[in-house]
């Protein structure tokens, strides 16, 4: 299967200005996933999509490919993901290069393997999957048939499931995930026609690395680097 390994990394950022260049335990924040994505071995070609030369300079001599710079109306706030991951596919299709499938790395997850990466393709194809997504356990009194929403029509509460009746036992919930924000993939033809990371068939991955970030703010940013200066990844 023929692989995109795509790392979207534009040059703002609120949470942690200038983030993906910024250094994070004396190496750039992007070039964790570029690592892990070469190490990997499994994907057939690495792109950074970025809007920002001085990322794209850092990302080239990582060993990324940097084959052109975002458009600014992809590269805000509130630029949809899907958007710039049908904007690197459409490059590629364009010169000639059809992918069976992208995986999507954000390089928010600088704590991510090559062997997370490895096993998360292995998992993917062997599942014939529209799509996976790396997930960690949620935590038994966060499982959603413990969660509880208030009712639109009255001032009590309900089960957010929709069940009538609370599993009283922990030992008797369902094992539930989240998606944790590292990995994605997905077929080209789902994301072409259905614009979604998804599908209606997801495959998962659950990462066996008790240690996990994924850098949005600074206190983020700080406990990566105590992971990393501790030797945890």
């Amino acid at each position: 299967m023929k692989i995109l390994g795509l790392i979207p990394a534009r040059g703002g950022s609120k949470g942690v200005p200038g983030k993906n260049k910024k250094l994070l335990n004396g190496k750039p924040l992007i070039t964790y996933s570029i690592e892990a994505a070469l190490n990997a071995g499994e994907l057939s070609e690495i792109l950074v999509s970025t809007d920002d030369d001085e990322i794209g300079d850092i990302s080239r001599k990582a060993g990324a490919k940097v084959p052109f710079l975002r458009p600014a109306a992809l590269a805000t706030d509130a630029s949809p993901t899907i958007d710039t991951v049908l904007h690197a596919v459409a490059y590629y299709e364009q010169a000639g290069s059809i992918f069976d499938a992208v995986c999507l790395l954000q390089p928010t997850c600088p704590l991510r393997t090559a062997e997370d990466i490895t096993a998360s393709i292995a998992a993917f194809v062997k599942s014939g999957a529209d799509s996976l997504i790396s997930v960690k356990v949620v935590p038994h009194n966060y499982n959603p048939h413990w969660v509880f929403e208030e009712k639109t029509d009255s001032p009590f509460l309900k089960i957010a499931t929709g069940e009538q009746e609370i599993i009283s036992r922990r030992q008797e919930l369902p094992k539930a995930y989240h998606r944790d924000g590292s990995i994605y993939i997905v077929r080209t033809d789902i994301l072409k026609k259905a614009r979604t990371l998804y599908g209606e068939k997801i495959a998962w991955y659950e990462s066996k690395n008790p240690q996990h970030v994924n850098i949005d703010t600074m206190e983020d940013w700080e406990a990566a680097e105590r992971m990393l200066r501790n030797g945890d990844k």
